[in-house]
């Protein structure tokens, strides 16, 4: 397991320099001058915008950038924004609220995916399967933008039960209501992997084996059903926590909350490289991080998964 592991680290290292070679690039290609869009509709002095293009190294070719960058990210330096304030400061401003956002979404998504879709499966056919599948085509098919207005209106403004802006009110109980948004919004994939991991795990022979033994469905279902039924819903909701971490813009957006979306869509806004590319090199490594803790969850999920 231990050359697994360390295969799977080191397979960071290419991704890691494509992934910051690429969206640097995609920032140096943007249209417009960033160093003007700071003033605004004010007219900057020309010493004051040579000074900075000269600070930011602006006025040198993309790979001369590019070098400056890394070289200082090897270093422990992401870099400053146009406005002078540390790119690591602004991170760890941002990423804890959207952290606290991404892991209350991924448990409510979690949650209803696994209750939801197991009853849906030993119910196959019936009523309440029929209904739940129908809700997760509904959730399948609607805006995640319609879905909070929704929300926001009726169980914010309407009923009271939430506020309806986040805010300076970013601590874990202030951030439920997005978190149910963006929980509805995911658990309907999550529930169907459930529901069909559940329907094909139930036809597997060491279940019939275990029933035949005399084991009652209480002692099956959740230890020889349900222990081998999670993985498919485990590997998609890691996949959702690497999307939540820098795909909540919208979300983010209607709710005001001052998480990575609403910052990184400012500094791309902006055009400011620096902090676009830290934000994704942070986020690659954080989920190359998050997919390797999956997958050495597999075998204690499933015995028959081996690392060699």
């Amino acid at each position: 397991m231990l050359g697994y592991i360390l295969r799977r680290l080191l397979q960071v290292i290419p991704v890691f320099f494509g992934a910051t070679l690429l969206i640097y690039f995609l920032v140096f290609a943007m249209p417009g001058d960033p160093i003007l869009a700071m003033f605004g509709d004010r007219t900057p002095n020309p010493a004051v915008v040579d000074q900075l293009r000269e600070q930011y190294h602006l006025n040198d070719p993309f790979l001369v950038q590019y070098w400056y960058y890394i070289t200082g990210v090897l270093q422990g330096d992401l870099g400053t924004t146009y406005s002078g304030r540390p790119v690591s400061a602004v991170l760890a401003d941002t990423l804890p609220v959207t952290g606290r956002l991404a892991v209350m979404a991924i448990g409510i998504e979690f949650v209803l995916a696994i209750i939801i879709g197991t009853i849906s499966a030993l119910r196959k056919g019936k009523i309440f399967d029929n209904a739940m599948l129908m809700i997760a085509l509904v959730a399948i098919a609607i805006p995640i933008f319609v879905v909070a207005f929704l929300a926001q209106y009726f169980l914010a403004i309407q009923w009271g039960w939430f506020k309806p802006t986040v805010g300076a009110n970013n601590d874990w109980g202030g951030l439920w209501l997005p978190a149910i948004v963006l929980g509805f919004s995911l658990y309907a994939v999550s529930m169907r992997l459930m529901r069909s991991s559940v329907i094909d795990t139930l036809n597997q022979d060491w279940v019939r084996t275990a029933y035949s033994k005399g084991l009652s469905r209480n002692r099956v279902i959740p230890v020889h059903v349900l222990r081998n039924s999670l993985i498919p819903v485990i590997t998609n909701s890691a996949t959702n926590f690497g999307v939540l971490l820098v795909g909540a813009t919208v979300t983010e957006g209607i709710f005001n909350v001052p998480g990575v979306g609403n910052t990184l869509f400012e500094a791309i806004r902006r055009g400011e490289g620096p902090t676009v590319v830290s934000f994704v090199t942070v986020f690659v490594i954080l989920y190359v991080l998050v997919n390797l803790l999956i997958d050495l969850l597999y075998g204690l999920l499933d015995p028959r998964i081996r690392y060699v």
